[in-house]
Order: C-alpha cells, then structure tokens, then sequence
C-alpha cells in the first residue's frame, strides 16, 4: 500500500511498545536467569525466602542470600572402584546382614590411633578443626610422609608446593608415594583422583574448594556443602579415607554450617596456645570410637613429636614447695592423667571479688567457693580467687574438684603442701568427697610417678591395696582440711 509520507511502497509492520519489550521474561530468549536461595549460617537449611526465626535450629538472624544454579552434576560419574564395604543395593532384614571385622589402616602416629580409636577406617571422612597457626597443616603433613606403603595425595588450596615442599624438608618422615596436588576447583580434583587412585586424600582447607557447578564464592554455606558432599561421596563410594582441614571461627567453633560436622563422621579438635609448645587433639565426635580420648604433641622445630608420658610434663618440676599447688588425678578417655591445679587467693581491691579459671569451670569454681564458706567457714567472700591448670589442659572431670580445694586453701593460708601428695575426689555440695570412677587406674598412675599419699574419698571401692602409697580416705571437707593444715 502507498505509503501515508509520500516516501513511495513500504511494508506492513507492527508497533510493539517499549515497556512490553522490558516486561519479556528472557527465560524464554534461552537467556540464563540468576536463581538465589537463603541459606541458615548455623544449621545449613535453606529457604526460598529470607526468614528471621531459622524453623531447623530456632536461631534468629541467620539466614544469608546466595546465589546458586538450578541444574548440577554429579562430582563424578564411574568410579573404578565398585562397592567396598558390601553395601546392598536393596532392603534387607537387619539379621541378614552378614558380620563382618572391621578393618583399620595402622598409624604410625600413637597419639592420632589412640584417637580415631586404633586406626583409620576406610571409606572415613575425618574433619580437623583448629586456631591459625596452631599447626594443623604440620600435623596432616607430617601423617602423609608417616604411610610408606601407601599412596597419599595431599590437596592444598592455601599453600604452593613450594610452601609445602619447604615444611616437609624440616620433617624427619620421608614417603616416595606422597604427591602434592594445589587446586581448588573440585571438577579438577575429581579427574586427579580418577586418575592416581589415592589410598588417602588429605583437603587442606575445606573451605577454600570451590565447585564450578555453584556461583559463590569459596567457603560460602553453599560451596562447603557441595564440596563436603562430594568429598563425601568419593569417601563412602570408593572405601578411600579422606581428612578435611577446617577453619575456626573466633567463637572456637568450625566455620561453615553445623551440617558440615554432621557430614562427617569424626570431628578432631586440635586445641593449645601458640605461646606454648604443647598440643592437644581431642576428639569431639567419632562413629568408629570413644569420644573421650585425647593426644598429646609437643611443637618442635622440627615438627609435632608425641608425648607418651604426659604426666611428666603437666606436673611442673620445682626445688621447693609453694603454697596453692595440689596435684590432682585425672581420666582422659582411657588414659589416666597427674595435673597440676594452680590456685592464688588474695584480698580483693575493689568491692566485687574477681572469680578466674583457666582450664576448669568458672561455675564449678564458684560452687567449691561457696561450699568453704558455708561449710568450712573460710570467707571466701572478700578473696580474689584464680585458679590454673597448668600445660594448658582443659579439665571437666569432677574427680579433681578435692585438688581444687587443696590448692585454693593452701594459697589461702600461705601454706605449701607436700609435692608427693595427691589428690582424687568429688565434692558434694553439703560438703561431702564423693566417690569417683575408675579410681584404680588413677592410683596406679600416681604411684608409677612416685607419689606418697593418696587422698580419696571413703566411698570409693578398692580391691586391691597399693604397695608403694599410702591412701587417707575421708568423706567431709571439714576432715581433709584438719588432716592438711590443722
């Protein structure tokens, strides 16, 4: 048709409004579309919207926007090897399933077996937490040179191999089957471990792997659950055990979502003060074991050694008696411990008396405060009191709380007590020592040390007598106390 301008023929058209073309949904021009998901920082929950209260764990304020993808892959795709640990691919009846010994890879490293409970299990996944330059690193390090006949891929995000290198030169292990491998993308990872079929894989750090698949940044709630997951599925899918090195956050606690410790099956904690030269693995969840147990390691130039003995090193060596000095035992998971219990009582400045402890309970002190007012008529209530545990050890057993008192009282009156004297006991609140558990090992490790005299409570059963130590029982405050100092 003519056209209406006098400018000759021209086609026929459509007029399509501007603000038609900015509603279109571009999903359906085959464009890409960002997809966000809350995520709780706490528990790992996720949610379509933001929400205050999180409904998994009840916390408020912990839900954070992250942006992920809506199609992913699996981490791998054909493993070579198939099925383990005889797992069924169908229901069975539980009286069905075949028994079977359950068998561990043996560690050099006494303190890390006596740990994990005698041995890493395979198929495993181990999760070690720890404060920056606590020595984690080290400790991972040095347990891949430890297994000469096994083959073991260290992955590294935070450190070169050069880095690496230059640690395990100062290290007094050699393993010509340790291979070094610095990447963080986890699509790269999964082709190196197809390819050199590992017998151990060690993550240092968990949270700096990242997946291509999600689109955040690593150490995000959702990168550490893809890559745990993944990590996690190789583990079980191939019999292989996996360490994963976490990061604290400045509350003590393993940065990333609680999921991450439920994932796993072992959580170690390697606790101590960078000032001083003693390290402490402890374990805090473990399927394959007691979660009691704790190894001993002294920081060393050149490297982390292992103390057998750590009696020795808690009880500190001194020329002569001092007053608020008691040494108590303890158990550990399965190893009896001496400590040392510290204690200075002085008259308070201010009018609010200051109540420290390092290495035992606050509360706990309070409590045994009050019962020497109450009960022995100290006045407690006008004293600074701190209380030490010395080597840097952190106490929860109540079987030291007559050390405790002993110490405290000693630096109250200024009086020492004798360095062969111990101390076993738990203290009631009407004053009373009561009885604690496994009480024959905590003897015999004191006379193995070369102690005295025992103070223990008299409603402890004994069946045999030791030789070479003489035991007081008692059963008040009052009698220890007139036994002690008159």
């Amino acid at each position: 048709m003519p056209c209406s301008s006098g400018l000759g023929m021209c086609s026929r058209f459509i007029y399509i409004p501007v603000q038609f073309i900015f509603l279109c949904n571009f999903d359906t021009l085959g464009m890409a579309k960002t997809q966000t998901t809350f995520f709780c920082k706490n528990c790992g929950a996720s949610s379509a919207k933001w929400i205050g209260k999180c409904p998994s764990c009840n916390e408020w304020n912990t839900y954070v926007e992250e942006v992920i993808q809506k199609e992913k892959t699996t981490f791998q795709k054909t493993w070579k090897k198939e099925n383990p640990q005889g797992r069924t691919l169908k229901p069975v009846l539980i009286d069905e399933v075949e028994k079977g010994s359950e068998q561990r890879y043996p560690v050099k490293d006494i303190e890390l077996s006596r740990v994990l409970g005698g041995g890493i299990v395979p198929g495993s996944v181990i999760l070690i937490g720890g404060e920056p330059g606590i020595g984690k690193s080290t400790l991972m390090l040095q347990i891949a040179l430890q297994f000469t006949n096994k083959k073991v891929l260290y992955i590294s995000g935070e450190e070169s191999d050069t880095q690496i290198k230059m640690r395990a030169e100062r290290l007094p292990f050699k393993n010509k089957e340790c291979y070094l491998f610095t990447e963080i993308s986890t699509q790269r990872i999964g082709k190196a471990l197809q390819e050199l079929e590992p017998d151990i894989v060690i993550i240092d750090s968990i949270q700096t792997l990242q997946s291509e698949l999600i689109d955040s940044t690593p150490g995000s709630i959702s990168q550490i659950k893809e890559t745990a997951g993944d990590m996690i599925r190789f583990a079980k899918e191939t019999g292989t055990p996996v360490f994963l090195i976490g990061h604290i956050t400045k509350d003590g606690t393993l940065a990333g979502p609680k999921l991450l410790e439920h994932m796993v099956d072992t959580v170690l904690q390697f606790e101590g003060d960078r000032h001083h030269v003693y390290r402490i693995l402890r374990t805090t969840k473990n399927r394959f074991g007691s979660t009691s147990e704790i190894g001993i390691y002294e920081m060393q130039s050149g490297g982390l050694r292992e103390v057998s003995n750590p009696s020795e090193i808690l009880i500190s060596q001194r020329d002569e008696n001092l007053s608020g000095v008691a040494i108590s035992a303890t158990i550990e998971g399965a190893r009896p411990l001496l400590i040392e219990t510290q204690a200075l009582v002085s008259s308070a400045v201010y009018g609010t008396p200051q109540r420290n402890s390092n290495g035992y309970d606050t509360k706990r002190l309070n409590m045994l405060l009050a019962i020497l007012e109450k009960k022995c008529g100290l006045r407690m209530g006008m004293q600074d009191v701190f209380v030490n545990i010395a080597g840097g050890l952190r106490v929860e057993d109540p079987g030291i709380d007559l050390g405790v008192v002993a110490a405290i009282v000693s630096s109250y009156e200024n009086v020492p007590l004798d360095s062969k004297i111990a101390f076993i006991g738990e203290v009631g609140l009407s004053g009373e020592v009561r009885a604690v558990s496994r009480i024959e090992q905590r003897i015999a490790e004191a006379e193995k040390l070369g102690f005295t005299t025992l103070y223990i409570s008299r409603y402890n059963k004994i069946t045999s007598s030791p030789k070479s130590i003489k035991l007081i029982p008692v059963t008040r405050l009052e009698e220890l106390l007139q036994l002690l100092f008159g």
